[in-house]
């Protein structure tokens, strides 16, 4: 998102954002940055974990992820704090659903609650790896049943970050170097001040957040999609990076009964590791009355059949970083493409004020750049991607 009028040099025209013709599969230029794990270890610790003296954080992911885990596991101890490092191997939440018994697929152990209540805080590194298909609908009673582990994990401190594997690269169809690039550029880690650099998104979408708060009826149009829903009274979020690494949206979570319409989603999204596109949704009432894919179907109906909040909406987006600007098939980047919106069916954030509830919260994808516009109270104030105000 682009606000032409307030923020002319923000996000936009920032020279550490990556542009297009500098990510594409087979570019190689001089200035690719190489990826450094020890710089992105040491934002996600002071910035992002704020880590204490003596404070216990738990830094979980894939093993590929490795050289990140170890270098935010030495920069936690540097700082005094008591990290708990903990390595998935590839396939390892496949194999949970695939094979465990009903009693282990739908009941989360006590222990497991324990565990985060011994917690401060935690760290996931997310780290795209090949999988393999599992019935979507033991993915989804795997999913409700750690819904309170994910809880009770959310009430402390977290925050959510990616490793640049092989993997998300081709995903993403770049190189893995072009990859390494794109992802230090989108944490601003070519800037001398990182921290000044995400200051400055929190005071670009402070402004933003200034006029959405005015709104109550907001209204999505784009091929295949005229969705108005209400968010009077509820509180948009700042997303400037310490929960999401990167970042670059705002958010709220509107009335759970408000959403009217159809919406089409424009971008892939993937969900439990299976890749849903053309995905369709009819609401009315705030439900989901109707929904279609033209890829994916039977993933998209076993999520939203995996409680009765999975039906109804957790969260409305803004994506603001026009430095990602084509899909890399990654949601922690793809929903900060700046000039799309994006919609979670599911889980509420409590700091918005919405109270929808539910082991889901799948965040899906619309383009506005080509054709949309968004509106608030009768009032376009985003066209084409660009903001009018």
């Amino acid at each position: 998102m682009e606000l032409a009028c307030l923020l002319p040099c923000c996000l936009p025209s920032h020279p550490a954002l990556p542009q297009p013709s500098d990510s594409l599969a087979g570019v190689q230029t001089p200035s690719l940055l190489a990826y450094d794990p020890d710089l992105h270890a040491a934002l996600l610790a002071d910035y992002c974990l704020m880590a204490g003296e003596g404070e216990r954080l738990l830094v979980a992911g894939g093993q590929e992820a490795t050289p990140l885990l170890r270098a935010v596991t030495r920069a936690l101890l540097t700082r005094g704090a008591r990290p708990v490092p903990r390595v998935d191997y590839p396939g390892q939440d496949e194999d949970f659903a695939e094979l465990a018994s009903d009693a282990v697929l739908d009941a989360a152990h006590a222990a497991d609650l324990a565990d985060v209540d011994a917690l401060d805080g935690s760290l996931r590194v997310l780290t795209p790896m090949p999988g393999h298909a599992v019935d979507a609908a033991r993915r989804a009673r795997l999913m409700a049943a750690r819904a309170p582990v994910a809880a009770a994990r959310a009430r402390k401190k977290w925050s959510l970050t990616l490793y640049p594997t092989a993997h998300a690269a081709a995903q993403a169809g770049m190189t893995p170097e072009g990859f390494g690039d794109f992802v230090m550029r989108a944490m601003f880690l070519d800037r001398p001040d990182p921290v000044a650099a995400w200051g400055e998104v929190r005071a670009m979408q402070a402004r933003i957040i200034e006029r959405l708060s005015r709104a109550d009826v907001v209204r999505l149009e784009a091929p295949g999609t005229d969705l108005t829903l209400r968010v009077g009274g509820r509180t948009w979020a700042n997303s400037d990076g310490r929960r999401n690494m990167p970042s670059g949206e705002v958010f709220t979570g509107p009335l759970e009964d408000s959403a009217e319409g159809v919406v089409t989603f424009t971008v892939a999204a993937e969900y439990q590791g299976q890749v849903v596109r053309g995905a369709r949704l009819e609401f009315r009432g705030g439900l989901v009355v109707d929904a279609s894919a033209e890829e994916g179907e039977a993933v998209l109906h076993a999520a939203l059949d995996t409680d009765p909040g999975a039906r109804r909406l957790g969260e409305l987006g803004v994506g603001t970083n026009s430095g990602i600007q084509v899909p890399t098939g990654n949601i922690l980047f793809d929903e900060k493409i700046g000039g799309t919106v994006h919609l979670a069916i599911g889980k509420s954030y409590p700091e918005t004020g919405g109270v929808n509830a539910s082991a889901v919260h799948w965040d899906l994808i619309t383009d506005l750049r080509t054709g949309g516009r968004l509106s608030l109270d009768g009032e376009v104030v985003q066209e084409n991607g660009q903001f009018l105000i």
